[in-house]
């Protein structure tokens, strides 16, 4: 029977085991580096996934996109909506990427088409110091007068 390995081949001794058996097909390569499973009528499963997955791995590469994400719930957009009963929620991502603990208080600025949220701390507001608002002129467009011609 074939040189199978009781456990299947990770890391540099997979890479050498594969590039001694370039010349096989895929199938009796992963075979041979131990990716096979046993079936209920004892036939040998070549588990090729799992052996493509191995062979990147070995060789830095995760196409895994679990391994690279472990929270749950959505990537945070940056955009919010009123809900019908006119409330605005914030959820826990934003909280959690501004370090916002439970009780937390804000306080609300309302602006010409904007809403900013001031956080209070031991009763004073903390201003953002990359705001500039105040600092930027208004621009004003000119009107010329319509001449007539009479």
């Amino acid at each position: 029977m074939l040189d199978i390995p009781p456990q299947p081949l990770t890391g540099k001794a997979l890479l050498q085991k594969v590039e001694a058996l370039s010349h096989l097909p895929r199938r009796e390569t992963a075979k041979r580096c131990g990716y096979v499973t046993m079936t209920k009528t004892n036939k040998l499963r070549v588990n090729l996934n799992e052996f493509y997955d191995a062979v990147l791995a070995a060789k830095g590469l995760s196409l895994s996109p679990t391994a690279k994400r472990d929270r749950r719930g959505r990537e945070p957009t940056f955009r919010v909506s009123v809900h019908k009963n006119g409330q605005i929620i914030i959820g826990s991502a934003y909280t959690e990427k501004m370090n916002l603990k439970p009780g937390d208080e804000f306080e609300i600025q309302l602006g010409y088409k904007h809403i900013h949220l001031k956080q209070v701390l031991n009763g004073q507001v903390m201003e953002d110091s990359t705001s500039n608002e105040e600092a930027a002129p208004k621009k004003t467009r000119s009107r010329r007068k319509k001449t007539t011609g009479a």
